[in-house]
């Protein structure tokens, strides 16, 4: 069993006693805030003898004296048949109330400390301490993973909304709840007996009577050479009995004096076990810190976050769990295929090629990577493997690489097909890596390797196409992802450009039904570079396209090219104003452009300046934003050209820069436009600044290869900068 196996299975089966004992601790430090609220502190400096006599001055029946963490003073003592503990002012002595233990019902410090069950109960509270502790490992593990190495911890959390809460309230609290389940076995372990504090008895001492008088506390050497800050209690000689001590017990050790020489009789330092414990037993309540208690208020609260997202995170992953329909017994397949996936969403295109294989007569197998291996039947495999974090193999397939490469190559083509998402600087890398292993080992290929960008079924479906050419036969690979719940939006507005080359495009603007973001019936909240899908009527797949608006604007905006043949696109430009269309809105938090006053380089090409438009209009705070736009021909396909002059002259846009490929002296492409602005590029990105590319794959390779080059005197790179989430790609 993984980490990731670890951590769910420890999270669903003790994960209802964690939140028990994390909400019943989040109470519990309820009382160390109250108590520093309560009574004024004493001064560390002040001598336990001065204090001993201000309290002796004002207290009648005063039996013992115990500073309290927060450094309150409270004296215990009888009036009359009845004990009573109080409030002091150790400025003078003064009684300043009644002082409780406790505001909270006895019952929950028993639940947290027992699980109400004594002493079993104790040692099932250990037990659950123990796997918080083994919960935070494991959740270090897999965090590290997810956000591709430590480097990264601080960045953008991708995934849906119980990952990104789960993630992000990690970050937060993780190594406060380390130190809070270290703590807890730490003090379970002298609780429970396995740690003795203090083996130690206490020695046989007693007061020497003499006819003088007992020494007045104030003239107590012992006490006038400590200080009430290293106080823990001190317990008065009983009136009744001459031969009776002083006992002290500070953060040193206990002390025994004469009371009527005042001389120490006995000491005894506070063992290592017991200082360790005094430690744990502070970070672990609080109880010396308010702020701290608080904090570990806050944090014991949010375990119940943890277990809520958590447990929707595993509902979620239960319903993408891989059910391939129609597989074949593994030793009858002519067709193989092996699946690499962390959340599951790679089994959902592994079963559409499975399908479409079976309908052209093919039996096929499906299974996942770890169980590689080929058969005497086997005509072709395929691997469809995603990359999780910094480059590794999804966890179930963390061996599968090593596996793989013990095995003799044979003669059948495995063909690898890569998941990944360009944001981050490893994209597909487990898949290359897998790859160039089968490629070394002798293993053939029916195809190169492909990379599929953030699931898009379009460019699965384009892989599937090379895929039918090499087989030889027909093979349609309509992947239909689940589709969210959508929105009928309203076309408000539309600008037209004639295009080239047969490829007309348009800005449509959209309205939705309600512009009240809590509303149910609403648009999801978006922003500019988050993407919107739209369904067309008789098609189950959407098409995704770059919003180049953001909630705040109160309309959808995108561009949109005729793509020859496409249904989307055609439905899209045949729309009339006041027609309808259906969609949803998918995030795309790796392009998004963050609040930032740093210098931010925009690079698009065509419909690929849509995200980067919608990053200008939202500039109100006039950050220094330079755009670089090609095109073919400026009366052609200069989209936003109108709304981009204006930009200018506002101020929301610092520069601009615009090359046309089809027109004489029109500059050629971005990327030579780059290469003639190298000094001023170079600038702007050793000053930090931010780069966002968007266009077609080919332009953001030839963008990637003319920064690189101008970078070098910088001693840095596109990979670099990808590393440090200052470069995004938004690649069609």
């Amino acid at each position: 069993m993984g980490w990731k196996g670890i951590h769910s299975w420890l999270g669903l089966t003790v994960g209802t006693l964690t939140v028990l004992l994390g909400l019943s601790g989040a109470l519990l430090a309820i009382d160390p805030v109250r108590q520093a609220w309560e009574a004024p502190t004493a001064a560390a400096h002040l001598p336990v003898a001065t204090l001993v006599e201000r309290v002796s001055r004002s207290v009648s029946g005063a039996e013992e004296i115990r500073r309290l963490p927060s450094g309150a003073i409270v004296v215990y003592g009888f009036a009359g048949d009845q004990p009573q503990a109080s409030y002091v002012d150790p400025a003078d002595g003064r009684v300043l109330g009644p002082w409780q233990a406790t505001v909270l019902p006895r019952w929950i410090k028993n639940l947290h400390r027992s699980l109400l069950l004594g002493d079993a109960g104790r040692w099932g509270a250990a037990a659950t301490a123990l796997v918080m502790g083994l919960l935070c490992v494991s959740a270090l593990v897999l965090l590290v993973r997810r956000m591709g190495g430590w480097r990264r911890l601080a960045g953008r959390v991708r995934g849906t909304l119980p990952q990104r809460i789960h993630v992000v309230a990690g970050r937060v609290v993780l190594v406060v709840l380390a130190l809070t389940s270290l703590t807890a076995l730490t003090l379970s372990a002298s609780t429970l007996g396995l740690v003795e504090l203090d083996a130690r008895a206490e020695p046989e001492v007693a007061s020497i009577v003499t006819a003088q008088p007992a020494v007045p506390a104030a003239q107590l050497a012992a006490l006038q050479g400590m200080t009430v800050g290293d106080l823990r209690k001190l317990t008065f000689p009983s009136a009744t009995d001459p031969e009776d001590t002083w006992k002290i017990a500070t953060v040193e050790g206990q002390g025994w004096i004469d009371r009527h020489s005042g001389r120490m009789l006995a000491w005894q330092d506070a063992t290592r076990a017991q200082r360790v414990n005094d430690w744990a037993l502070v970070l672990h309540t609080g109880n010396a810190a308010w702020l701290w208690a608080a904090v570990l208020g806050l944090t014991g609260a949010s375990v119940l976050v943890f277990w809520l997202s958590g447990f929707l995170i595993w509902w979620q992953a239960r319903g993408l769990a891989p059910r391939i329909t129609g597989n074949v017994p593994v030793g009858q397949a002519d067709i193989l295929i092996f699946v690499a996936s962390e959340g599951g969403s790679t089994w959902g295109f592994a079963q559409t090629l499975h399908d479409a294989l079976a309908r052209n007569g093919h039996r096929v197998h499906t299974a996942a990577l770890e169980d590689f291996r080929t058969t005497p039947a086997a005509r072709q495999v395929f691997v469809l493997a995603a990359t999780y974090g910094e480059g590794q193999a999804p966890a179930h397939a963390s061996q599968a690489l090593a596996q793989i490469a013990k095995q003799s190559a044979g003669s059948v083509p495995v063909t690898v097909l890569g998941f990944g998402d360009r944001q981050f600087p490893a994209f597909c890398a487990f898949a290359v890596a897998l790859d160039h292993m089968l490629r070394e080992r002798g293993w053939p290929a029916l195809l190169p390797l492909e990379c599929i960008h953030q699931q898009s079924s379009q460019q699965f479906a384009r892989w599937g196409e090379a895929l039918a050419q090499a087989l030889g036969e027909g093979l349609v690979l309509a992947h239909v992802p689940r589709v969210p719940p959508t929105v009928t939006l309203t076309l408000a507005s539309r600008e037209d450009y004639p295009g080239a080359s047969e490829q007309p495009a348009s800005i449509l603007r959209f309205t939705w039904p309600s512009q009240s973001p809590g509303s149910r019936h609403g648009l999801a909240r978006f922003a500019a570079g988050d993407l919107i899908g739209i369904v067309p009527p008789g098609s189950a797949v959407p098409r995704y396209y770059s919003l180049a608006s953001g909630w705040e604007d109160g309309f959808v905006a995108l561009c949109v090219r005729q793509v020859p043949g496409g249904l989307c696109s055609s439905h899209l430009l045949g729309l009339k104003v006041g027609e309808p269309v259906t969609a949803f809105i998918r995030p795309n938090p790796g392009f998004a452009l963050p609040r930032t006053r740093r210098p931010v380089l925009l690079i698009g090409a065509g419909t690929g300046v849509s995200p980067l438009a919608g990053f200008i209009r939202r500039n109100d705070r006039h950050s220094p934003m330079h755009l670089y736009f090609g095109g073919r021909d400026p009366a052609q396909d200069f989209y936003f050209g109108n709304e981009v002059q204006g930009w200018l002259q506002e101020g929301r846009l610092t520069s601009l820069r615009t090359v046309f490929s089809r027109v004489p002296e029109g500059g050629g492409y971005v990327q030579d436009a780059l290469r003639r602005d190298a000094d001023r590029v170079r600038d702007l990105l050793a000053q930090g600044a931010l780069v966002r590319v968007c266009g077609s794959r080919a332009m953001a390779q030839g963008v990637a290869e003319a920064l690189d080059a101008l970078l070098a005197p910088l001693n840095l790179s596109v990979a670099q900068l990808k590393a440090r989430e200052r470069y995004a790609e938004d690649i069609f």
